[in-house]
């Protein structure tokens, strides 16, 4: 019986993770036959951009985003290719990203689209070169921008950042199986961000993000949720200012330096009910397969460090590897030497449990690998370690944390 009941929870593993895909844009996605037309499958109005395909409206993905009008949902299907651009969402509809897909992606797909190496499927890469010089903001850096206008995307410096906006950007935008880069250098030459999402709300579908410094960054007043996805970077490669949910995402470490997590909070006074801070669940933290071989990451990486004073960062059910330094999370820089009692640091199950692809047969008894990293005997004592009561009562999920259910999420995305 024991027997039986473990074969079905692996063929229940296996038909999970054969469907990292969406049931409402996979027929649209799947490339076409030369005879066919690629928007075939596409929801009505459907705009096709291709570099190579004479049937496309545009040739670049920022002229498709200008062409839309202010209101109405708005569907871009990306034809396959490398795009060097850089894209700039103001609209405040609606909006998705598709990124074309091979043909055989249903049959051949058998796990998530989460794989830190380069064997995924996505067809379509767009990437920027830009990174932080003296005198400007980090924001012109990103390659991919979601924000109201040119004030909302402000970041600024310093514990408070750029001064609130009073208005709101994007109310739904959404990316499906693109891979996002800044190119600035193969190494960490300066802030070099790939996303800069402030003042609205924005989801990320089977994408990767790939950078070094300040990969990732929700914005002030923004919420954004990303699943299934490999985000690269070195220092503070998740940053932010508002709320995020990373889950089932793959966080490979090309090298070590400040954290994982640079986030700010802001106090319930100037924002009462507030969750911003950054969650990372059922995920995997890793030193990345493409990190130089010269790289020493053991034992140097951090979880995370405060931004400012009032910092939240949540891992729950996440696996380290031998990257993470035990201590776990540490002070800012040596002039804020102290993790002050106002920032909220906590960990749930960090010895996590990952079943590789390999471990899915019907004949080899999956287990469970518990992560070097995840071992919080040795974390700094101003962390929070979570049981199933206080896990409970923090309300640790998506709804608790985003205050509402999150309407923008696509929660029919099988992973």
């Amino acid at each position: 019986m024991f027997f039986i009941s473990l074969l079905l929870a692996v063929l229940s593993l296996q038909r999970h993770a054969a469907l990292a895909l969406s049931p409402q844009f996979i027929d649209c996605q799947l490339q076409k036959s030369a005879n066919v037309s690629p928007l075939s499958g596409c929801p009505q109005g459907t705009i096709f951009v291709s570099q190579t395909d004479k049937r496309a409206a545009f040739t670049s993905i920022q002229a498709a985003v200008e062409s839309l009008p202010p209101t109405g949902d708005a569907i871009i299907l990306i034809g396959q290719g490398v795009y060097q651009e850089i894209v700039n969402v103001s609209r405040t509809a609606p909006l998705t990203l598709l990124g074309q897909l091979p043909s055989s992606a249903r049959a051949k797909l058998s796990q998530p689209f989460a794989n830190a190496t380069s064997a995924n499927l996505n067809l379509v890469q767009v990437f920027g070169t830009v990174f932080d010089v003296t005198g400007q903001d980090d924001d012109t850096t990103a390659v991919l921008t979601v924000a109201p206008n040119a004030p909302g995307a402000l970041i600024g410096a310093g514990t408070d950042g750029a001064p609130l906006q009073p208005v709101f950007g994007n109310v739904d935008f959404k990316a499906y199986n693109i891979d996002w880069q800044n190119r600035a250098a193969n190494f960490a030459i300066s802030q070099a961000l790939v996303t800069d999402i402030s003042y609205s709300n924005a989801s990320f579908y089977g994408c990767s993000f790939a950078s070094y410094q300040d990969t990732w960054y929700t914005g002030r007043n923004a919420s954004t949720y990303v699943v299934d996805s490999v985000i690269f970077g070195q220092t503070d490669y998740l940053f932010g200012f508002g709320t995020a949910w990373f889950q089932n995402v793959i966080l490979a470490n090309r090298a070590c330096g400040g954290g994982l997590v640079a986030w700010k909070g802001n106090n319930q006074t100037f924002a009462p009910g507030n969750r911003y801070g950054a969650y990372i669940s059922d995920s995997q933290v890793i030193r990345s397969p493409e990190a130089n071989a010269t790289t020493v990451t053991t034992g140097k990486c951090f979880l995370g460090r405060p931004w400012n004073d009032d910092a939240i960062t949540v891992y729950l059910n996440t696996f380290m590897d031998a990257s993470i330094n035990a201590v776990g999370f540490i002070p800012f820089d040596s002039a804020r030497p102290v993790i002050m009692n106002t920032t909220f640091y906590a960990e749930f199950n960090s010895t996590g449990k990952w079943l590789s692809s390999s471990q899915f047969s019907l004949f080899i008894i999956p287990f469970v690998q518990t992560g070097p990293g995840g071992n919080t005997s040795g974390r700094t004592p101003v962390e929070h370690i979570l049981n199933a009561t206080t896990l409970a009562a923090g309300d640790f999920t998506i709804d608790g944390v985003f205050l509402e259910h999150p309407q923008w999420i696509d929660f029919d995305y099988l992973f």
